[in-house]
Formats: C-alpha cells, sequence, structure tokens
C-alpha cells in the first residue's frame, strides 16, 4: 500500500487535474491573442510567433525527463516547484514590458508546464486501482481534452473584452490553489521516497535539449521557411538528426539514462507510442483545418467556429467517461477499433464540404468525430501504460506525452504545407478552363458583366471587376478541394492504424 493510497482517489485526482487543465489551456490559449501582442509589443509576424514556439520547445524538452526529475528530487517536490514556477512566469509573462522578456519567460514557463502532464497522468494512474485504469485515464483524459475545446475560446474573450496580459494573469489564483491542493493530498510512494543519489546524464541532457529544441523549431517553422529550400530548417534539420540519433546510442549505455528508452523493449509499449504520435498527427491536424476552413472560406469570425469546434470536445467529454467505465468489461482494442474507424468516417464526411454547407454541416460530422476521439484516447493510454511498473510510470508518461506533442506539431505542419501545395496545384488546374474557347466560361463571363453593368458598374470597368471576381472564385474552390483532400488522407491514416491495434497485447506485470 501506498502513501498515495491512503488520501481520497478522487481527492488526488482533483489535486493534479487543476495543474493540468492550467498547462492544456495555456499551450493554445495564447495563440489568438498574438495579434494583439504584436501591436501591444511592436513585434514583427515573425518574431511574435516566437511566443508560441519558445513554449513549445521548451515544454517538448522537459516531457520526456519528467520521471527522471521526479526521481532526483521526490515527486511531490518537483511537482509543487512546478506549478509554483509555472503561476510565477505566468503572471511575468502578463507583466512583459518587451518580446524579448515575454519570451524569456514563456521559454520558463514552458518548461515548468512540460513536467505537470506526465506528472499528474502517473500520479492519477497510480492512485486507482489496477482495475480501475480505465476510468482513471478517463478522467485525466476529460481535464487534457477540456484545455483545447476551452482554450481558444476563453483566450479569444479575455483578450477582446480585457486585455491579452490577463490570459496569462488569470493562472495565479488556480496555480496557488493548485499549490494547496497538492501539498494536502498528493505524496511519495514509498519507491519515491528511497531514491539514489546518481551521477548526472549531462551528455543525455544535453543531447535531448538539442535535438527536441532543433525539431520543435523545424516543425514550427518549416512552412513559413519553405522546408528544406532554405539553409536555416537545413541546418536545424542536421542539427535535430544528429542529436537524436546520438541521444538513443548515449541512453541505450547509460546505466541511469535521463531518458529510459529501454521501455520501448515492450511491443505494446512502443505500438501504444506509435499509434498515439499517429493519432496526435491527426487529432491536431483536423482541429486545425476545421477553423481555418470556416474562417478563411466561409467567412466565420472566431467566436463562431468555436461554435462549430466545441460541441465535438463536448462529445469526446461525455464519451471518455462511458468507455473508461466500459473498459472493465471489455476489451480496449475493440474500443480503439470502433473509435480509429468512428473518426475516419467522420473525416471522410468532411471531405464532402462545400461552401454552400450550413453550420449544422459543420457541426455534427465534427462531433462524430469528438465520439471517435473519446473511443481512442482512453484505451490507448490504459493498455500502452498497462505493461509499466510503477518505478518507471514517470518516464513512460513523459515519454507517452511527448510522442502525442511531436505527433501533433508534425501534423500540424504537415497539413499547412499541404494546404498551400495542394492549393497551388488546384488552382493551376481550375484556372486552365478559364478561357476564351470555353464555353461555359464564356456564358457564366457573360452573365456576370450584365450582373455587373445592372449594378451600375462603369462600363470601362466591367472586365476587370468580373475577372477579379471570377479570380476570387477559383481561389476559394481551390481551397474547398485542398481542405477536402486533407480531411480524406487523414481519414485514410485512420484506416490503417487500425491493423496496428490488432498488434497490441496486454502484458501483466507488478504493479504492486
Amino acid at each position: 500500500m501506498t502513501a498515495t493510497r491512503q488520501v481520497n482517489k478522487w481527492l488526488v485526482t482533483l489535486a493534479v487535474m487543476l495543474p493540468t487543465v492550467m498547462e492544456v489551456i495555456d499551450t493554445s490559449v495564447a495563440n489568438v491573442a498574438l495579434p494583439h501582442m504584436q501591436g501591444s509589443l511592436n513585434a514583427g509576424t515573425d518574431e511574435i510567433t516566437w511566443v508560441l514556439t519558445s513554449y513549445l520547445v521548451s515544454n517538448a524538452v522537459v516531457l520526456p525527463m519528467t520521471g527522471w526529475l521526479a526521481r532526483m528530487f521526490g515527486r511531490k517536490r518537483f511537482l509543487l516547484t512546478c506549478i509554483v514556477l509555472f503561476t510565477v512566469t505566468s503572471f511575468l509573462c502578463g507583466a512583459a514590458p518587451t518580446l524579448e522578456t515575454l519570451i524569456l519567460f514563456r521559454v520558463l514557463q514552458g518548461a515548468a508546464g512540460g513536467a505537470l502532464i506526465p506528472m499528474s497522468q502517473a500520479i492519477v494512474m497510480e492512485a486507482f486501482p489496477l482495475k480501475e485504469r480505465g476510468m482513471a485515464m478517463a478522467v485525466f483524459g476529460v481535464g487534457a481534452m477540456f484545455g483545447p475545446v476551452i482554450g481558444p475560446a476563453l483566450g479569444g474573450w479575455v483578450t477582446d473584452n480585457i486585455n491579452w496580459r490577463w490570459i496569462f494573469y488569470i493562472n495565479v489564483p488556480f496555480g496557488i490553489l493548485a499549490v494547496i491542493l497538492v501539498s494536502y493530498f498528493v505524496f511519495d510512494p514509498e519507491y519515491l521516497k528511497q531514491r539514489m543519489r546518481t551521477l548526472i546524464d549531462y551528455w543525455g541532457l544535453a543531447l535531448l535539449c538539442i535535438g527536441l529544441g532543433a525539431l520543435q523549431i523545424v516543425l514550427d517553422k518549416g512552412q513559413l521557411e519553405d522546408w528544406f529550400s532554405s539553409s536555416f530548417i537545413v541546418t536545424f534539420s542536421a542539427i535535430a538528426l544528429l542529436a537524436l540519433v546520438a541521444l538513443v546510442f548515449v541512453e541505450l549505455r547509460q546505466p541511469h539514462p535521463i531518458v529510459n528508452l529501454r521501455l520501448f523493449r515492450s511491443p505494446t509499449f512502443a505500438i501504444g507510442n506509435f499509434l498515439m504520435f499517429l493519432f496526435g498527427f491527426c487529432l491536431y491536424g483536423a482541429v486545425v483545418m476545421i477553423p481555418l476552413f470556416l474562417q478563411t472560406l466561409m467567412g466565420y469570425n472566431a467566436t463562431l467556429a468555436g461554435l462549430v469546434l466545441a460541441p465535438g470536445g463536448v462529445a469526446t467529454l461525455l464519451t471518455m467517461p462511458l468507455v473508461g467505465a466500459a473498459l472493465r468489461r471489455m476489451d480496449s482494442r475493440l474500443f480503439l477499433v470502433t473509435g480509429f474507424a468512428t473518426s475516419a468516417v467522420a473525416l471522410f464526411i468532411m471531405q464532402g464540404f462545400n461552401l454552400e454547407a450550413s453550420l449544422w454541416d459543420f457541426v455534427w460530422p465534427r462531433i462524430v468525430l469528438g465520439c471517435g476521439f473519446g473511443m481512442i484516447f482512453v484505451p490507448l493510454s490504459t493498455t500502452t501504460l498497462s505493461v509499466i511498473a510503477r518505478e518507471e510510470m514517470g518516464n513512460a508518461t513523459g515519454m507517452y506525452n511527448l510522442l502525442r506533442n511531436i505527433g501533433g506539431s508534425v501534423g500540424i505542419a504537415v497539413c499547412t504545407t499541404w494546404l498551400a501545395r495542394y492549393g497551388q496545384f488546384y488552382q493551376n488546374h481550375l484556372v486552365a478552363h478559364i478561357n476564351p474557347y470555353n464555353p461555359v466560361f464564356q456564358q457564366r463571363l457573360a452573365a456576370l458583366q450584365e450582373t455587373a453593368l445592372a449594378k451600375g458598374v462603369m462600363p470601362g470597368q466591367v472586365e476587370s471587376k468580373v475577372m477579379a471576381l471570377l479570380y476570387g472564385e477559383v481561389r476559394r474552390q481551390a481551397g474547398v478541394q485542398s481542405y477536402n483532400r486533407i480531411f480524406w488522407l487523414l481519414g485514410i491514416m485512420y484506416i490503417a492504424m487500425i491493423p496496428l491495434v490488432l498488434l497490441l497485447k496486454r502484458e501483466k506485470t507488478d504493479h504492486s
């Protein structure tokens, strides 16, 4: 019996879910406030995006070393330190007078926030008995998914009605409450109290920081810099590749590695992490593409686009507890296959979006997609982490969340690149039909010219006005086809994941 179980499991869960929700919301809350920050801090478009990139880089670096840091300093002490640092740097971000100081504090905030999710997940896993792990992951999943649902809407409302600085200040009271709850209800288990002093893995630490930092910069800036046509991207890609390859060799030879890659010897853990990487790719790719479609092609504002996304998030939150309860009696792989298939069906429906679609036409496929997400997150987390001993749970959750985040970064980078490339392809294809030898085009052109004259456009300006209108329509139609192709590709990826589910096996290990 560990010390964690001496406290009511729901109180432990409440204590650790609060910092988790804070961190997840802060990952996305700043996105909508970037234009306001840019004006306030007198920054350029390229410069202001480092407010996001700096947070993601430091967040990614800390994630896989969470278990090692918890063993070195004690999990409760480390968790409290991270919450305090996250809260203090949140206040400092809000008070930052210049862009440089804001980026510095965002780096520190991301480093503190990186450890909050894996530590909270490990604590929740240990607080519940083995037979209730599904419900534990469902509760954790609700918190993890709550952030992306409310983050953009909250950030937009606070920015529009108060000030962008308050998206950071709002963390302070919740951070103080989290410190109080963790102090009273979270305790280190016995195996963490008996920690041994070991030499710090300096090589592993350095290679991890360099490799993941460079990788995150490549993914964040790749499309903006036109990928490998840019020497900047080529240089950072080479740095990331060399550092991460070297990290693998160093850590496999290190008796006390900062990242325990030996956990991947378990086939279930390795396959589960690969599936989580692919799931993160599709999850973030789809969630980013939908509001872009609505705002760039349909003319929706940020609030209305958020209303389209919100029902799908609610569907995910409602599905997770039901799946978690059912996992006691049903094979988790059945839920995974159903979840991947449901998500694929939803994306194939989205493939039929057009410019005449109503609000409901966008909402109901998003609800179906949300249900699919809810059937994936809980059983995949439960199955993947069920083969890990308690002593390695911090390491395992750190790597698991890292792969989800990297999958999301890769998904966003690839989808935005697809959007640009397919947009050019479809635009060239459609423009080829706009020529004086196409009778359909001639009929459409004549009708538009008559309409323009009837609305009072000067005869000398009719042709230029009509051609500009036609070009705008070509771009919109090319955009629709580009988004539809991306939804189709993401759906195919979900179908491709189903055979991998069959390779998952629930292995028995000693969790006592």
